[in-house]
């Protein structure tokens, strides 16, 4: 999401946290602290926005790795990690090309992330590469409806944000296989409007 993308989100980046405080509070944050439950060990959070996760899993992580394709959230993200006591490094990178060895970390977090990407295959296999054997990549995102009127919502919500590469259909769980990955865990919100996936690397 570095070059393009990466300018659409520093103009965002200010007002992020104001313009969806409404959809934090009741969908966002009971996704992160399910994630952050099974954050253990090094962790790599890839496309961590504005850092909101962090003071949910400060506790749980032996170390803390940001990246970003924005440097404004990622600058935004450095401050909360200040804010809430987390020492972290911060590395701006595009999270389809991630800058870390195979097999690196021992827990891969992405957040309300894979809708804004051009291809999220791509960077579930990122995620694969780096996550080691015995790890977890742990997925948070709005997807796909399983009622048929917030499906219509976002068929709108699709074409509005088409020019900004957002995407409110997809769904990560139904991906897993073609990146390598398999889940252990899935579950969602009513209406399935959020899904959370716990994955290990196939085989």
């Amino acid at each position: 999401m570095v070059g393009e993308h990466g300018a659409y989100w520093d103009a965002q980046a200010a007002g992020y946290d104001r313009a969806t405080r409404w959809l934090e509070s009741r969908l966002m944050t009971p996704a992160r602290v399910w994630v952050a439950q099974r954050v253990r060990g090094d962790v790599l959070e890839v496309a961590a926005g504005t850092g909101a996760n962090l003071p949910h899993y400060a506790a749980s992580a032996a170390s803390v790795t940001l990246t970003d394709g924005s440097a404004a959230m990622l600058a935004l993200a450095r401050r909360r990690a200040d804010e809430v006591g987390v020492p972290v490094r911060a590395v701006q990178a595009d999270a389809a090309r991630l800058p870390w060895s195979d097999a690196s970390f021992d827990s891969v977090v992405c957040t309300f992330a894979l809708c804004c990407v051009p291809d999220e295959v791509a960077v579930l296999r990122e995620l694969a590469r780096v996550v080691r054997p015995d790890g977890r990549v742990l997925i948070a995102d709005h997807v796909e409806s399983s009622a048929a009127g917030w499906r219509v919502v976002q068929r709108v919500l699709d074409v509005l944000g088409r020019r900004h590469g957002e995407h409110h259909r997809r769904r990560p769980l139904l991906r897993l296989e073609e990146a390598g990955l398999e889940a252990v865990e899935a579950v969602a919100s009513r209406h399935r409007l959020v899904e959370q996936v716990a994955a290990r690397r196939s085989g």
